[in-house]
This record gives structure tokens, C-alpha cells and sequence, in this order.
């Protein structure tokens, strides 16, 4: 598989990984199960269409982060990022004929997945994405195949005693740029001092240096980032929002979001799903497969 990136080349490798910690990196590995998605080996779809044309070509450009253990993390040994994210991924390629070594893993971070989309730098973009009504705007969503709520990361042992969103008040607060957490800390919580980087990896860096005294983002990546380093932070655990996770794709590919959202309800009932979160974010957060949540087919 190949990656390509969107910032730096990957001699900033070092950069993105350093971001994570090395236990992160070693979490990447330790995880590391083989994909058990399917590849569907006889699969024919209507001439024109945009499974037409990814089945043809026998690849795809699929985005999703690198830097976020147990959802979407590049693995230093192997070079090919890991996580439920990933697996998802795979299983939506698989049932176009698309073997997990024919796709090409682009970095997406949350400021640039709708260009990335738009532009066509990738076909879909699975990255810990909140569906969302301006987002969809300007991309078409499949799913949501998972719902995660925002929370709040500190220090370990919680020294300033943050408890919820109102604590933030006066607080330097870290999040990233483009993401809903970051937009809804401006809207509802505006006395928060707000600190912004493009990768939640640099936030962690930044409250294990002093820098913030809160990180927030959804809780499954905030639990991967504690486990990291559980150590010198902790999760505060009272999640304050609903964020459930779509597959991004071009607006208006209406038969493209349908297969999808198929793909998705068939892994849901055939156990490829569960699988997929149980050798993923379920060995992060020790926590078996919750329940899928409902297609939204809007």
C-alpha cells in the first residue's frame, strides 16, 4: 500500500508520530490484527457508475487520519495506518473487488477532508467525521457507523478539576482546526481560551508540556490518546455532545451513498463490523462492540 500526504512528507513522519508518542506507535503495532474484510471476487455494478469505475480500476484513494490510536493510526513498521476507521474502509472497498493491498491511503485532517473530497484527491474518506448539516452542504454523507460524544482530556490526576465543559471558562483549551468539537467550544463554551493545531497528537503534546490545560475531541479519541500515555493524562468521561460518524463522499453521487449505506447495514447483521471495532478500538478502549447505530438515509 502506499500513503500519500497532504502536508510534509513523511521524513515529517517523525513529526506525526513523535505527536502520537512512542507508545503509540508501539500501540500500532501491538494492535496490529490481520483485516478479516471479504473481497468480493464477482461483482458487476451499472456501467457509469462510480462502483463501475472503482471496480474497473481495481484501486482506490481512500483518507483517514494517521495519528489517532485505535480509529486511525500509521503503523511505523509497517508504514500503512491501522485502526476501525481503516476497517471500515476496507470493507466498503472489498465489496467493490478491491483487495485491502490495492488502496492507497491518503492523510486526511479535519480542515481538509471536504476539499480532499471535492477535488477528487479521494474517492471516500472514512476519518472520525461528523455527519453534520453543514458539512453536508458542501459533501454527501454515508451512515453513521458509529456514534461517539465529544469529552475532555487532562492532566493526570486532574489538577485543575475539570468536571465539564462549563470548567473550561478561563482554561487554555486544545483542539484542531475544522473539527466540530473545536466549532462547538466557539459557540457554547466561549469563555474557553481556544488552542488550535491541525492533529490532536499535538494537543496531547501540548498538555503534557504544560502548554493547555484541556484537550477536547470525541471520547474514543481522547480514550486512544490517554492510552498512549496513560501515565500523564486522564479522560474526564462525561461526554457533552453526539457525534456520529459518516463516510464522506462527493455531493450528489446518490447510487455511491446508497452502495455504501447497503455495505455498511450488511456489515452491521453479518458480524464484519463488530469484528472490525473488536481487533481495533475495542483492544484501545477495552470495550466489546456497542450496538451499530441507524443508517441515516437522508
Amino acid at each position: 500500500m502506499r500513503i500519500t500526504r497532504y502536508a510534509a512528507t513523511l521524513a515529517a513522519l517523525g513529526l506525526a508520530l513523535a505527536g502520537c508518542s512512542s507508545n503509540a506507535g508501539n500501540q500500532a503495532q501491538d494492535t496490529s490484527a490481520q483485516s478479516t474484510s471479504a473481497v468480493e471476487t464477482n461483482v458487476s455494478f451499472a456501467p457509469g457508475t462510480t462502483m463501475a469505475k472503482l471496480h474497473d480500476a481495481g484501486t482506490i484513494t481512500v483518507g483517514t487520519k494517521i495519528d489517532q490510536p485505535g480509529f486511525g493510526l500509521l503503523n511505523p513498521r509497517t508504514k500503512v495506518p491501522e485502526g476501525f476507521d481503516v476497517e471500515i474502509a476496507k470493507i466498503v472497498a472489498g465489496k467493490l473487488g478491491i483487495a485491502p493491498e490495492s488502496i492507497k491511503w491518503t492523510e486526511t485532517v479535519s480542515a481538509n477532508r471536504e476539499s480532499f473530497i471535492q477535488n477528487g484527491q479521494v474517492d471516500y474518506v472514512v476519518a472520525t467525521y461528523t455527519i453534520n448539516d453543514a458539512r453536508k452542504q458542501l459533501v454527501d454523507f454515508a451512515g453513521p457507523y458509529y456514534e461517539a460524544g465529544q469529552d475532555i482530556m487532562v492532566a493526570n490526576g486532574n489538577p485543575l478539576k475539570i468536571e465539564s465543559p462549563d470548567d473550561l471558562a478561563g482554561k487554555n483549551v486544545c483542539s484542531v482546526e475544522g473539527s466540530t468539537p473545536a466549532q462547538n467550544i466557539r459557540d457554547h463554551y466561549p469563555q474557553a481560551k481556544l488552542t488550535l493545531f491541525d492533529v490532536y497528537s499535538k494537543c496531547a503534546d501540548a498538555l503534557d508540556n504544560g502548554q493547555v490545560d484541556a484537550v477536547t475531541t470525541d471520547n474514543v479519541i481522547l480514550t486512544g490518546l490517554v492510552a498512549g500515555s496513560p501515565d500523564k493524562r486522564e479522560l474526564v468521561g462525561k461526554p457533552f455532545t453526539q457525534e456520529p460518524y459518516g463516510i464522506g463522499l462527493k455531493k450528489g453521487d446518490t447510487e455511491f451513498r446508497n452502495f455504501i449505506n447497503d455495505v455498511l447495514e450488511e456489515s452491521f447483521t453479518d458480524g464484519s463490523w463488530a469484528a472490525a471495532w473488536d481487533r481495533t478500538a475495542g483492544k484501545i478502549t477495552g470495550q466489546k462492540a456497542p450496538e451499530p447505530p441507524q443508517v441515516n438515509r437522508y
